[in-house]
């Protein structure tokens, strides 16, 4: 009963749907003309026919390359339900399942909460319902870690609630489902997702390694806003977390990838993933918020947001790289529908303003409402609260305390979680250098003891707080990197003499 309905009546008419597409692609060549977006393309897939595929817009801004249908994108998260496809087809040929317990099959991985220890699942991990807090990882990422070495550090995250009785989304839970689930098939991930989705439905475009993205000629580059306009100047390698963000492909490689998930795992008539495989993912296992206007319940599943609507159940997912992509596809089942949007930049609610702007013309033959204007809103003041914490920084003190001699602070630093962390000085200015790959930042006195760097190039007037603690011979004896501390982890103490 939570599937939708073949019973039920269509009412996506071939004739409504073939009246709606000449207006969405008007519609998307006045959101590029406005610059609302540099570049994007969209793939429109209807009863298992590609009915739409067109690129808009410019693959980088200053350059003249233009977004076509096979311009590969980033897709950021929008990788999770494609890895829950993986996982199905993983789960189709018997080797492992949505309940297969993580100990069982991946006896390396851990966490803390002896429940959730023992009995999560690949499914949990998929539903973001593990316990883990929602950004364990995703901190220490950017610092140059492998995913196997983020993965092993999950065990040091106190549970955010407790087992399967809350919902925070995880991108290296979901990553460690993923990859238990393709280890136990005997398989690597990047292979598992090329033998089970990518080459199947003919998607040469797709891959879930970085180097290929970077190889591909006809590729959308990232961008941010700078001073009210579109800059490119961010990279971002998502390897570490492939499952939940690595993805890179096109327009009309996701348009084959809708067609097998309307068609309940048939592709070209022929099955190539058993429906009730699929199915699982397609079922509400955690609730995911509650809309405050309306009260309604947002649901996921294995890598889905779901919901009840007008026309039946609705599956969907968004992706965005704070470094500059912007993707989502949205699916109506009952309707046989589904629409994908991939754009180049952040922060943006382009995508799902064009969805549901697409979704109107179709059902009610013209837009109820300015769609994108109300999405780009919402995603406007995630980025507002995304840059909150560096706003304690933006004004610094109107007398603010001396620093100690340098040398007070030189040295290094080190904890499980974070790894090594060492202060220099080089010219006379302090350095904090973080990560395997020793990367420097520039520290800038604030007050006192406390200092503030830039972690994001892509946001360089964000900024953070790095505060030492001072022990009883003059020096440092901890230091407090607060970006790294939402949970508690971002404190290091001194190791060894500076």
């Amino acid at each position: 009963p939570l599937i939708a309905s073949p019973l039920r009546a269509e009412t996506a008419t071939k004739e409504k749907v073939a009246a709606a597409l000449p207006k969405l692609e008007a519609f998307a060549q006045q959101v590029v003309e406005k610059k609302l977006m540099p570049g994007l393309s969209i793939a429109v897939v209807h009863r298992d026919e590609v009915v739409f595929l067109k690129g808009f817009g410019l693959r980088q801004v200053g350059k003249p390359e233009t977004v076509d249908a096979d311009t590969v994108f980033q897709l950021a998260s929008l990788s999770k339900p494609i890895s829950s496809t993986v996982v199905s087809a993983l789960v189709s040929d018997g080797k492992v399942s949505w309940d297969s317990r993580i100990r069982d099959i991946d006896p390396g991985f851990t966490m803390q909460g002896e429940l959730a220890a023992d009995a999560v699942t690949v499914g949990d991990l998929f539903a973001h319902r593990s316990g883990l807090p929602g950004d364990i990882g995703n901190d220490i990422e950017p610092l140059g870690y492998s995913q196997g070495e983020i993965l092993h550090r999950l065990r040091l995250a106190k549970p955010a609630y407790s087992f399967r009785n809350g919902y925070a989304y995880s991108n290296f839970g979901l990553t460690e489902g993923a990859v238990a689930a393709a280890r136990a098939s005997g398989l690597a991930w990047d292979e598992a997702a090329e033998e089970k989705l990518y080459k199947p439905l003919g998607m040469t475009s797709t891959s879930s390694r970085y180097r290929d993205f970077e190889n591909r000629t006809n590729r959308a580059a990232l961008h941010v806003p700078v001073d009210g306009s579109w800059a490119s100047f961010t990279r971002r390698n998502a390897d570490a977390q492939a499952p939940a963000g690595g993805v890179s492909s096109n327009a009309r490689d996701i348009a084959q990838w809708l067609r097998l998930l309307l068609a309940d795992g048939q592709y070209n008539g022929r099955p190539l993933i058993h429906k009730a495989a699929l199915q699982q993912a397609q079922v509400p296992a955690i609730v995911r918020r509650i809309d405050p206007a309306t009260g309604a319940a947002s649901f996921y599943g294995y890598g889905w947001a779901i919901d009840y609507r007008e026309h039946g159940i609705e599956l969907s997912h968004a992706g965005a790289f704070s470094a500059g992509a912007r993707t989502m596809a949205h699916l109506i089942p009952g309707e046989r529908l589904a629409i994908a949007v991939l754009a180049n930049a952040f922060p943006s609610g382009v995508p799902e303003g064009i969805g549901a702007t697409f979704f109107d013309l179709v059902f009610k033959g013209q837009p109820t409402r300015d769609w994108v204007a109300q999405d780009n809103q919402i995603f406007d003041s995630l980025y507002k609260e995304m840059m909150k914490p560096s706003l304690a920084y933006a004004t610094p003190p109107a007398s603010p305390a001396a620093a100690l001699p340098a040398a007070a602070y030189l040295g290094d630093y080190a904890n499980d979680y974070v790894g090594g962390a060492r202060v220099v000085d080089s010219g006379g200015s302090l350095y904090l250098q973080l990560g395997p790959a020793g990367k420097r930042f520039p520290l800038t006195h604030f007050n006192r003891d406390v200092f503030v760097y830039s972690p994001m190039a892509e946001a360089p007037k964000a900024r953070m707080g790095v505060s030492f603690l001072i022990g009883p011979d003059g020096k440092a004896a901890k230091v407090t990197i607060e970006d790294l501390d939402e949970y508690g982890l971002g404190r290091l103490k001194r190791v060894g003499v500076p």
